[in-house]
């Protein structure tokens, strides 16, 4: 019992000296290699799959934990012609076992912070072609920027294309495309909008206007939005219509009143 109590002692104060030696700063070899490794940042040890290192910048104070694979490229040893595709601000925290695979473009703002096992891409399958196999088929990539000051929860994915404003919070396990606007909380798969931020403080998302909006563009050819920017004399008018006025053959919408302050 004596000899395995020291053999374990022994192996974990080894293992903590390797993590130590291991680790990824500005001053090191490995932090040379980036094209950019700002004061303060480490990367943890053991990293993930680190590969295209003259392809991506890591701004100051940032860490990246245990595990993270970080790519540029398609496989080591690309010539990437001194392009930076994958940029990562100031103060930023990537949590174990994430991954950010930048193809043509992933930017990612300072001061965000992601829980663990997230997974960032710009780039997807292609699938045009019914009777070729995906993985056979052309890639497509399209750009991903996520704004500063933002959170993504454990397991999110962010989807090629995804825009990401500031302060927004990303619930985990949410699946991201498209644009998301700033200072909002986005959760599900495809991520909608559930919580953003108003004159009032942090509220509900508003689902009655937006269900209303689309109903308006479907029915009438306008949104809510454009109605309100038509002043107050235009929603009277569309909301007073009598019912046998019709417009592209649809009755007019009476709007509740909440729905027009």
């Amino acid at each position: 019992m004596a000899k395995r109590d020291a053999l374990s002692r022994a192996v974990h104060w080894g293992w903590r000296e390797f993590q130590q030696a291991g680790v990824v700063t500005a001053d090191t070899r490995a932090g040379r290699a980036f094209a950019r490794f700002g004061r303060g940042s480490i990367m943890a040890f053991p990293p993930g799959a680190v590969f295209g290192e003259d392809g991506i910048a890591v701004g100051e104070d940032t860490l990246i934990g245990q595990l993270v694979t970080i790519s540029a490229g398609t496989v080591p040893g690309q010539d990437l012609c001194g392009m930076t595709l994958l940029a990562i601000g100031d103060r930023c925290v990537i949590g174990r076992g994430s991954h950010i695979v930048a193809h043509e473009s992933v930017t990612i703002g300072d001061d965000v912070w992601t829980g663990p096992y997230v997974y960032i891409t710009d780039q997807n399958h292609g699938y045009e072609d019914p009777d070729v196999p995906i993985g056979s088929q052309f890639p497509v990539n399209r750009p991903v920027s996520i704004g500063a000051g933002s959170w993504l929860g454990a397991g999110a994915i962010i989807l090629p294309g995804a825009t990401i404003g500031r302060n927004v919070v990303v619930a985990a396990g949410a699946v991201v495309r498209g644009v998301v606007p700033d200072q909002c909380v986005v959760a599900g798969v495809p991520a909608k909008i559930v919580r953003e931020h108003t004159k009032a403080g942090w509220q509900p998302a508003r689902a009655a206007s937006r269900k209303l909006d689309v109903r308006l563009s479907r029915q009438v050819g306008w949104s809510l939005s454009e109605l309100r920017r038509g002043g107050a004399d235009t929603v009277a008018l569309f909301a007073l219509r009598p019912a046998r006025t019709r417009h592209r053959g649809v009755r007019g919408v009476a709007l509740p009143e909440e729905d027009l302050a």
